[in-house]
């Protein structure tokens, strides 16, 4: 069985609208426009157990709507979810104690209190056994190194010290599917490295199910085999990334470092960019060989690179050519 399932979801926001000035102001007390917003649209996929997948869209493309969904904090309009057997915005008890919600811009911590002390919160609020519960605040303040944090109150925390609290406060009822929201949001290079290794080492210890969304890129490419795509709520892509890649990118990119700055660079074509000695080229798939032989050939190279682009670019060239594309997703 599937670990959660999502069979032509949606959701409808009925959204009060007004014209600017103080006569519209007064006069929408007592004549109301609403429009419609889909912010989630006939969105179908579903996840196996174990899997980590990326979750990705731009921004207001209904990702954080639909994990809402999916984590029963919102009633879909119309479709079907089922998250390890259960509908979702039934919130039952043995649902919630099976899954955990992280967003990078809210708080489960309470502000004021040490972080230890939310700990024990939760302990209350899931109803952990005690032995049970100091195991796992254990092992958690190993792996996320919390021992300095844990009697800090969660005011004077840094935001990266702050989101590994968060984390570790989401985990300690060992729930099955996470949800996370932008868990690096704002973090600095070495603290979102930790926390991707944290993911998949939780991930392949315990065989959670993961469900990511991020802008950083990073996190996709270190975490996920598998992504899905939405644009507008609706689907656009669901498969493997590599296959993403050669889908959406029909170029290689070929850097090259010669010995010294040579203008026979000029023959490659327009799309080269030059600094220095150091030259970074775009080229068909089908060329790249070619291209690749006759650079070795031509000039004194140093050294030389030949990879697929950013997959920040081909996320770009995916939703470019949904905006260019009318009619229905594929």
């Amino acid at each position: 069985m599937a670990a959660l399932t999502c069979e032509s979801l949606s959701k409808t926001y009925r959204v009060p609208e007004r014209d600017p000035g103080l006569w519209n102001a007064a006069r929408s007390l007592v004549r109301r426009r609403h429009r419609e917003v889909e912010a989630v649209r006939e969105l179908s996929f579903s996840v196996e157990p174990g899997e980590i997948v990326g979750f990705l869209g731009p921004n207001g493309a209904g990702k954080t709507t639909a994990l809402k969904m999916l984590s029963g904090l919102l009633n879909p309009t119309s479709g079907r979810a089922r998250v390890l057997g259960f509908e979702p915005f039934r919130r039952q008890r043995e649902f919630l104690r099976q899954i955990t919600l992280v967003m990078g811009n809210r708080n489960q911590l309470v502000w004021d209190l040490p972080v230890a002390d939310s700990f024990e919160r939760n302990r209350a609020i899931y109803r952990l056994e005690a032995g049970d519960f100091r195991r796992t605040v254990e092992e958690l303040t190993e792996l996320l190194e919390l021992e300095e944090l844990l009697r800090k109150p969660v005011r004077n925390l840094s935001l990266g010290e702050r989101m590994k609290c968060e984390i570790a406060v989401a985990l300690l009822h060992r729930p099955r599917i996470l949800f996370l929201d932008e868990p690096t949001l704002g973090l600095d290079v070495t603290m979102q490295r930790r926390i991707r290794s944290f993911v998949a080492g939780h991930n392949r210890a315990s065989g959670a199910t993961v469900l990511l969304t991020s802008h950083y890129m990073a996190d996709v490419e270190a975490l996920c085999e598998r992504v899905v795509v939405i644009h507008h709520g609706q689907l656009l892509f669901d498969g493997a990334l590599s296959e993403l890649v050669r889908r959406f990118s029909p170029h290689k990119t070929i850097v090259v470092e010669l010995e010294r700055e040579d203008p026979g660079l000029a023959a490659f074509g327009d799309g080269v960019r030059v600094d220095g000695s150091r030259a970074t080229l775009s080229v068909p798939k089908a060329e790249a060989a070619q291209v690749t032989a006759r650079l070795l050939a031509e000039l004194p190279v140093a050294d030389l690179t030949v990879a697929e682009p950013p997959i920040e670019e081909v996320i770009e060239q995916v939703f470019r050519q949904r905006a260019d594309a009318p009619g229905p997703a594929p």
